[in-house]
């Protein structure tokens, strides 16, 4: 299989207590490269470099493709700041691709939210797999403060759930810390012209002097994407918000904080439910919290939450209003010998989820990735190492706050591999037929045009191959926490600080 892929902005997460998640976002860059390799097939990267930035000046520049042996060729767009340098509110925190995967959105540090579009296909350029541009900027949150408990909140993006599109509109789930807000994106390609009561640059007309009525017409104008909000669905969180999902029967979802699951509906903003519960009435005895929760994709009366002490449960509110008590309970017995200090913090689920099928659920920690099946609670059927070698780091981690880093997994359209993120913009790719994996990394050196994306190992001790990059010279600041993947294709959209990447199959 061979991806290509675009850049665009990653997150640098809170630092602090091992359950607190936070994320953030910023600058966009869009540039599609091709990264798998796998014998005999290579990935081929053509990508569209999109770098959105507000706050800086913007220049766009149009690059004509460069013509292959083969005949192809490749346009490369990119739109380049004055300055290299980012501000840490264009960070980028979340990425998720909409139900037909025409639409990308991604959130950053500084509340924004940028859309991609995918572009329909050249039948001119046979080599064009329909490249990612930007769509639609806005600002979906503002910093607010708490003046009752003296509390500033955040304007990050920490996640971004989209509708199913039912008209010609789309709809999206962004949320802050505290705030969840319902936005419509909708296009504007014609403007009424005619009225009665006043001139075509708005002004009142007088009534005593107008002698005919007219009909107001619609006339073509430039094309308008709108964002607007429709819901805002607020002051039901005490703790920070970290998950969002949909419900299948799409009128309802979740929303979860550190203690506590509230469902709500779409179309009601002035109260929510609460589902799930788990603070404790002495605080002092807390000792887990919520990290992540999901709805099943297909039964609409079960949803999962992850724990920081690396359990899920599965809920069914069928059995209860308030789901304290669990329908299933997943976790994995912990070998005793290999115990340490480090063990809770890096048990810890970090992200789950559902597959498309509803059968398997997939958790991330700190060090691996797991696959379970839904009617086997024990262990899980699948355990993938994302980066084993890190295993003898975790005190220099532990001490410079990485080990508290939040990575984000994800599984192609047909649940036969999954994706996740690593340290020094690597992330990892796993098929789950062959058992085979890749490592890739998602840098701007590494962005070049129809370049081809090598895969990358990690020398742990011994002497090191000349392609091999040594744990001891990898870099911690640079990490993939946040990655999405097409539902029905093989595209891949990885966010790396600032930049966001997008990877699409070879193009033969």
């Amino acid at each position: 299989m061979v991806l290509a892929w675009l850049p665009v902005a990653s997150a640098h997460p809170h630092r602090g207590r091992h359950w607190s998640s936070r994320s953030q976002i910023c600058v966009i860059v869009n540039t599609a490269l091709t990264l798998w390799s796998t014998e005999g097939s290579t990935v081929k990267t053509t990508a569209i470099e999109e770098v959105v930035n507000s706050r800086m000046t913007r220049t766009l520049t149009e690059i004509d493709s460069q013509e292959e042996s083969s005949g192809h060729s490749l346009l490369l767009q990119s739109c380049r700041c004055s300055s290299q340098e980012f501000c840490p509110a264009d960070i980028i925190s979340t990425v998720e691709f909409n139900y037909s995967g025409d639409l990308l959105a991604t959130g950053d540090k500084g509340g924004r939210v940028v859309i991609f579009q995918r572009e329909q296909e050249n039948k001119g350029r046979t080599h064009s797999r329909g490249e990612y541009n930007v769509y639609s900027t806005f600002q979906s949150h503002e910093p607010e403060f708490d003046y009752l408990k003296s509390l500033e909140i955040e304007e990050k993006i920490n996640k971004i759930r989209w509708l199913p599109q039912q008209n010609a509109a789309h709809f999206l789930l962004s949320t802050n810390d505290k705030t969840i807000k319902l936005w419509k994106i909708s296009e504007r390609d014609k403007r009424a012209e005619g009225y009665n009561l006043k001139d075509e640059d708005g002004r009142l007309r007088d009534p005593f002097r107008i002698t005919a009525l007219r009909v107001p017409i619609l006339k073509p104008m430039d094309l308008m994407v709108e964002a607007s909000p429709r819901r805002i669905f607020a002051n039901a969180h005490t703790y920070h918000i970290n998950s969002i999902s949909v419900n299948s029967d799409h009128e309802t979802y979740l929303s979860a904080d550190d203690l506590r699951i509230n469902l709500w509906h779409l179309e009601i903003t002035d109260r929510s439910f609460n589902i799930v519960d788990i603070k404790p009435a002495n605080m002092e005895e807390l000792t887990e919290v919520i990290t992540a929760a999901e709805f099943h994709p297909h039964q609409c009366n079960v949803l999962v939450y992850s724990s920081s002490k690396g359990t899920i449960r599965l809920c069914d509110m069928r059995s209860s209003a308030l789901c304290d008590r669990h329908a299933k309970f997943f976790e994995e017995p912990e070998d005793p010998s290999s115990r340490s200090f480090f063990s809770e913090i890096i048990s810890s689920i970090s992200d789950v989820k559902f597959s498309h099928s509803g059968r398997y659920m997939m958790t991330r920690d700190y060090l691996s990735v797991k696959v379970w099946d839904l009617n086997m609670e024990g262990r899980p059927v699948e355990t993938h190492q994302v980066h084993e070698y890190l295993r003898s780091k975790l005190c220099s981690l532990y001490e410079n706050d990485c080990i508290f880093d939040k990575f984000e997994c994800c599984w192609n359209g047909s649940d036969s591999a999954i994706m996740t993120g690593s340290y020094n913009n690597f992330f990892r790719m796993f098929d789950r037929n062959t058992r085979r994996d890749v490592t890739l990394e998602a840098s701007r050196e590494n962005s070049k045009p129809r370049a081809c994306l090598k895969p990358r190992k990690v020398c742990t001790g011994g002497k090191r191959k000349k392609d091999e990059i040594s744990v001891d010279s990898l870099d911690f600041n640079k990490k993939i926490l946040h990655t999405a993947w097409h539902p029905m294709e093989s595209i891949i959209a990885v966010a790396a600080t600032n930049n966001l990447y997008i990877f699409q199959d070879k193009i033969n």
